[in-house]
Formats: structure tokens, C-alpha cells, sequence
């Protein structure tokens, strides 16, 4: 699977989360969240999609960005979704950051 691919991905499921927690319980701090985070994975997927420059460094901000406000929450609650939010940060962590240390995009 390509780095466009998996930035793609993860900018629907954060996006997704972000909406889908808006509408469960009135959320309007986890929209804005996840969109921002889905706007940036989206943003870094289609500049690695047109090889322009900073694609995987965006969505490398973007995976950052979601690991800093999930892993603090994932250790203090245990509860499934800042864990399921820590394995996507993680994921993207490792995808986008092993691109931008070996230069690829």
C-alpha cells in the first residue's frame, strides 16, 4: 500500500471519528479535532500522491499532532477509543517517519 494510500485512509477514519463523536454526543472539540487531523493527513496524502514536497512531513505532523492528545488519554482512561486513537497516531507515526528519515515521499 502507498504512503497516499494510508494518508488517505487515516484522514477518513480521523475525519470519520472526529464526526461520529460530534453526533453521539455533541462534540464539537472532537470535530474539530478530527477534521483538522483528517485535514492534514488528507493534505500530506495528496502531496505525496503528486510527489510535491512535505507530503509525509505533513502527514507526519498529523500522525504527531494525534499521538500527543492520545497517548496521554490512552494511559490515564484504558478506555477503547483513545487506544484505538493511539494505535492509528502509532501506525502513522511509524509509516510517515520511517518516509521522511529514509527520504522517501
Amino acid at each position: 500500500m502507498s504512503l497516499s494510500q494510508i494518508a488517505y485512509i487515516l484522514a477518513t477514519l480521523t475525519a470519520g471519528g472526529g464526526s461520529i463523536g460530534y453526533l453521539r454526543a455533541g462534540s464539537v472539540p472532537s470535530l474539530a479535532a478530527g477534521c483538522t487531523v483528517g485535514a492534514l493527513y488528507a493534505l500530506g496524502g495528496y502531496r505525496i500522491q503528486n510527489r510535491q514536497s512535505y507530503g509525509s512531513e505533513i502527514a507526519l505532523l498529523a500522525s504527531v499532532v494525534l499521538a500527543g492528545s492520545s497517548f496521554p488519554r490512552a494511559l490515564k482512561t484504558q478506555k477503547p477509543l483513545p487506544i484505538g486513537l493511539s494505535i492509528v497516531a502509532g501506525f502513522g507515526l511509524f509509516r510517515f517517519g520511517d518516509a521522511v528519515l529514509n527520504g522517501r515521499t
